[in-house]
C-alpha cells in the first residue's frame, strides 16, 4: 500500500524583504515520495519558497507543517519568528538542503565533511555513521574520493559529495537549490544522473530547477512561479505538453536552445 501522507506542506505563504512581496501567498504539497519542481525565472520566488520550507527564512504569513506538525511561531508580520529552537532543529535535519554552490568544508576531507553533522548535530556514533557516509560517497559515485578534500575534485564531484551529505542525515525529504547551476554542462550530467536515481527509489524532494528536461523526466508534480504567485501547475504532461497559461508559454520557449 502506498504512504501518501504529506511530508511538508505549506499554505498560504508570505514573505517579504522590507516592502518588497516576494512570495504572495502558495500552496504546496509533498506527500511521500513526490518529486516536485519549482520552475520560474530568475526573481520569481523558487529559492525563497525554498529557504521558507527549510526555516532559513523566516516568512510573514501562511502554515509550514512538516508530518502534519506547524511550525509554532511568535510574533506577526515581521516580527514574525519560530517559537520553539528545538521543533527548528528537529525538522531542519529532516529536511536536508543542497545549495548550488555546494557549501563544503575546504578544511574537511569528503569523508569527514559528510560525516560532520550527523555526529555532531544528531549525536550518531562515530563508527556508524563512517560506515554510512562511505555507503553514500559510493551510491553518487565518489566512493574513491573519501580521504581528499573538496579543492581537489570537480565542481560536479564536490555537488555529489553535498548530495552525499544531505543523504546522510537520513532525512524524510531533500531540498534541491539550483543543484546544477553553477556546474559545466558536462559536469551537470553526472548531478542530474544522480538526482535521477534518488527520484527512481521513491525519495521525497523539492527541486528548484532550470533544467526543464530533467523536471520534465522525474517530477511528479511540477510548479511554476510567476511574481510569487502560482502561475500554473500539474503533472509534468500537463505543465509541458499542454500549457495553459501564456506566461508559462513564453517561458518555456525562452529556456529552449536553437
Amino acid at each position: 500500500m502506498t504512504d501518501t501522507s504529506s511530508v511538508l506542506e505549506i499554505r498560504g505563504l508570505h514573505k517579504s524583504y522590507g516592502e518588497l512581496e516576494v512570495i504572495k501567498g502558495v500552496d504546496v504539497s509533498a506527500k511521500r515520495g513526490d518529486v516536485i519542481s519549482l520552475i520560474g525565472s530568475s526573481g520569481s520566488g523558487k529559492s525563497t519558497l525554498l529557504r521558507c520550507c527549510n526555516l532559513l527564512e523566516d516568512s510573514q504569513q501562511g502554515d509550514i507543517l512538516f508530518k502534519g506538525e506547524a511550525i509554532k511561531w511568535n510574533g506577526s508580520d515581521h516580527n514574525r519568528r519560530p517559537g520553539d529552537a528545538k521543533q527548528i532543529i528537529r525538522i531542519r535535519t529532516n529536511l536536508s538542503m543542497v545549495f548550488q554552490q555546494f557549501n563544503l568544508w575546504s578544511h574537511m576531507t569528503i569523508l569527514e565533511n559528510v560525516m560532520e553533522a550527523p555526529v555532531t548535530v544528531l549525536g550518531r556514533d562515530r563508527d556508524e555513521v563512517e560506515t554510512k557516509a562511505r555507503q553514500y560517497l559510493d551510491k553518487v559515485g565518489i566512493g574513491d574520493k573519501c580521504d581528499v578534500y573538496p579543492a581537489q575534485l570537480s565542481g560536479g564531484q564536490q555537488q555529489r559529495a553535498a548530495i552525499a551529505r544531505a543523504l546522510c542525515m537520513e532525512p524524510e525529504a531533500l531540498l534541491f537549490d539550483e543543484p546544477t547551476s553553477a556546474l559545466d554542462p558536462e559536469l551537470e550530467q553526472e548531478v542530474i544522473q544522480v538526482i535521477k536515481d534518488l527520484a527512481a527509489e521513491g525519495r521525497t524532494m523539492l527541486i528548484v530547477t532550470h533544467d526543464m528536461d530533467m523536471a520534465a523526466e522525474i517530477s511528479t508534480h511540477v510548479i511554476f512561479l510567476h511574481k510569487g504567485l502560482i502561475e500554473e501547475e500539474g503533472s509534468p504532461d500537463q505543465v509541458f505538453a499542454n500549457t495553459q497559461s501564456d506566461r508559462l508559454r513564453s517561458f518555456l520557449k525562452s529556456t529552449r536552445h536553437g
